[in-house]
């Protein structure tokens, strides 16, 4: 089925056949709570006659989303511990999450930010909220780099982001403008020379980090995207998120870290899932996590390789938490390769 805009109700996901009649009170019910929205790019690479199709996984809801348990968060990652003001995350002593605007292109089943983004959410900030969280900045100077998260940051018009950029470019001591976005994936022809002209307002290095989980969703046109925007100056690194039954697999997880550097987009994060409500049937544990990270290193190229991270609850920040290779006892040490056999190494 062909659309034009974004899909954003229970009866527009029937429609398109995306959802049986009989699971649709169970969508209603989670659309009471979550966002949704399913642009036509995404609709285009959904198998419907798959039932486990690892693209509506990600984007289609499920009942599953209403069950919680104790351990789960309305804030998994603690951003509200570290904002000073509106729209400001200062986690870590050098940089900055900005976050301008709280609506994305698509609304992932599994997102950490859940609660806080989509129609109910938090909204767009006011100019007098974006002038303070740009007086935070200002008056920090230890501040080198600004994160503009959210929500998705390249929905913003071109205009509103110009305006962003020029506001950072009257900061001398911030050099490094980051954007964390979906866009070139689930809508790669918003990337066009307007939004690419506003991202350059700053005279700042810009970095663009793409979230994508699947090897599907790096379409040719998706490719051209980020070929637009890596062009253009910009270097682009990748996120994913470690999924079950989206891309917890080594074959379907290297097949999409290729397909970032084919697009020169380096690999950089791998997330554990977060803590978010309703998500449990998303996330696997940790060794399960550790045993497929550490078979992509041999099997696929150096260049390939993501940083297995963990937010830990609380806002404490990322840790690495791939399996050390290396154990050491008695003055020798044991080194794994990565077919899980084990060799000695002297201590120097």
């Amino acid at each position: 089925m062909s659309i034009a805009r974004a899909l954003k109700t229970p009866d527009e996901l029937r429609i398109a056949g995306l959802v049986s009649t009989e699971r649709l009170d169970e969508v209603r019910a989670v659309a009471e709570r979550y966002a949704i929205a399913i642009t036509p790019t995404v609709l285009s690479l959904v198998d419907p006659a798959d039932p486990a199709d690892p693209i509506a996984r990600q984007f289609v809801p499920d009942v599953a989303e209403l069950v919680t348990v104790p351990e789960e968060r309305a804030d998994p990652i603690g951003d509200a511990a570290h904002s000073p003001v509106k729209g400001i995350v200062h986690r870590y002593p050098d940089r900055v999450l900005l976050k301008a605007v709280h609506v994305c292109p698509v609304y992932c089943r599994f997102c950490f930010r859940r609660e806080m983004v989509g129609p109910q959410g938090d909204g767009m900030l006011s100019p007098a909220e974006l002038a303070a969280a740009f007086d935070y900045i200002r008056n920090h100077s230890e501040i080198w780099e600004v994160i503009l998260t959210g929500g998705d940051p390249l929905v913003l018009s071109p205009r509103r982001l110009a305006e962003i950029m020029r506001g950072l470019a009257e900061i001398d001591h911030v050099k490094i403008v980051r954007f964390h976005t979906r866009v070139p994936v689930v809508d790669p022809g918003h990337i066009d020379d307007a939004l690419i002209a506003a991202l350059k307002q700053a005279r700042k290095t810009v970095y663009i980090a793409l979230h994508a989980n699947h090897p599907r969703e790096m379409t040719a046109e998706a490719r051209a995207a980020c070929a637009r925007l890596v062009d253009a100056g910009f270097p682009m690194v990748s996120q994913t998120v470690l999924l079950r039954g989206v891309n917890d697999d080594p074959n379907v997880l290297g097949d999409l870290m290729k397909a970032f550097v084919e697009t020169r987009v380096k690999p950089y994060y791998l997330h554990h899932p977060d803590l978010a409500p309703g998500t449990g049937h998303f996330r696997l544990d940790i060794e399960e996590g550790q045993r497929i990270v550490a078979s992509l290193r041999g099997t696929i190229s150096g260049l390939c390789q993501p940083t297995y991270v963990l937010d830990i609850p609380g806002g404490h920040g990322k840790a690495d938490i791939g399996r050390s290779a290396i154990t050491g006892d008695d003055g020798c040490y044991s080194v794994s390769d990565f077919r899980g056999n084990a060799h000695q190494y002297p201590p120097r």
